[in-house]
């Protein structure tokens, strides 16, 4: 009797999960909500086929996915530079979530992992693939940057190599942040921020928090940054800036750089410039100490007056930066090592059904970073 009871148990449970395995599919081929901009000023939210992942890929059910500066720019002008929408794309490309399915030659991944996603994907081993510094690479994929659709939606598969597995004590939104935290990363390598640098930030918002973060993470002994709005100071100095400088927009660059020198004593050996505004570059230009660097993170207007003559006479070396590259690794032991907290930087949650007015509280400048939450049974961070 206890055996025959102990089959029938086993047979129903094994009936029971095939119908549940079922009605999850059925959930999956029905319901892939995703957030499509059409054209300038069009957003929407539709219904588009889940994607089947190729060999190398997986496909994931998406977590959180953080609205960033870039998405409601595509959607407001339709274009950032030469980047111009010419069909629907979906937008999104910060993001985590668990892999539901993975293809075939697929060893490092499972279903049920949870993984933070690297947005850049090369195409070709070209020699910018080959120098480590994929990120330069004319060809690469990228998440909602035309024709390549983002993650903002139910379900998104995407190459297995560029999902990184989420340590236990790190959440989902963690994970998504880990996109905005890889450009304070890149921007931070790229400065030379080391033990006892000084460091002055231009703009606190998302990418100048997470520059803040990083460049103390790193070392930096005094970090100083400028914004225009109280409220940003307010959290930039909850997140460890040692200085912090409201700006007006009438105010000189070249007197907003004495009052850095101020603030520190001396001038700093890094300026981080994350806003594109013309003013500020030549503020951080003004700023910086003779034989220092100027890093350009914040895209502007294509073109820009600056002084370049004095950055010539004073060597101060101006470096670039586009996106990131070998920045998942450090990002995911920083938050797994607890060094930086990303937490505070969330301000906003919204379901993704309510998609277009998360957009409109990011496109008013509202808190820090608006989250939107895919998995409709699981809203938590």
């Amino acid at each position: 009797m206890c055996m025959i009871f102990g089959i029938d148990s086993f047979l129903a449970a094994t009936f029971h999960s095939s119908i549940s395995c079922s009605k999850q599919k059925r959930k999956m081929e029905n319901d892939n909500l995703s957030v499509v901009l059409h054209a300038q000023g069009d957003l929407r939210l539709e219904q588009r086929p889940v994607p089947e992942p190729g060999p190398n890929e997986v496909l994931l059910q998406m977590h959180s996915v953080g609205i960033c500066g870039s998405d409601v720019h595509y959607w407001q002008n339709g274009r950032i530079g030469d980047f111009v929408l010419k069909k629907p794309m979906v937008l999104g490309h910060e993001a985590s979530g668990r892999v539901v399915k993975v293809g075939s030659a697929v060893t490092h991944l499972k279903p049920g992992d949870r993984v933070a996603i690297e947005p850049g994907v090369p195409r070709e081993m070209d020699e910018f693939f080959k120098s480590g510094r994929y990120n330069l690479s004319p060809t690469i994929f990228f998440c909602a940057t035309p024709p390549d659709d983002g993650n903002l939606c139910r379900y998104y598969k995407h190459s297995a190599n560029f999902c990184y597995k989420l340590p236990d004590n790190v959440t989902f939104e963690e994970g998504a942040l880990i996109e905005p935290l890889s450009v304070g990363i890149h921007a931070c390598r790229r400065a030379g921020v080391t033990l006892g640098s000084t460091v002055l930030i231009c703009g606190a918002g998302p990418i100048g928090l997470v520059s803040l973060l990083v460049a103390k993470a790193m070392g930096a002994s005094q970090v100083v940054i400028s914004d225009l709005s109280a409220d940003r100071l307010a959290m930039a100095k909850e997140l460890g800036a040692d200085f912090s400088l409201p700006v007006k927009r009438e105010d000189t660059p070249e007197n907003t750089a004495k009052h850095v020198a101020s603030l520190l004593g001396v001038q700093p050996d890094i300026t981080i410039e994350c806003t594109g505004v013309q003013s500020c570059i030549q503020t951080a230009i003004y700023a910086t100490r003779s034989g220092g660097v100027v890093v350009l993170v914040g895209l502007g207007p294509e073109m820009v007056s600056v002084p370049l003559v004095n950055a010539a006479v004073r060597e101060v070396d101006i470096r670039g930066v586009f996106r990131y590259c070998n920045t998942w690794p450090m990002a995911i032991a920083m938050l797994a090592s607890k060094n930086v907290n990303v937490k505070p930087l969330v301000t906003h949650r919204f379901p993704l059904e309510q998609a277009v007015q998360a957009f409109e509280t990011t496109r008013q400048g509202v808190g820090i970073k608006v989250m939107l939450k895919c998995d409709k049974n699981d809203q938590n961070p």
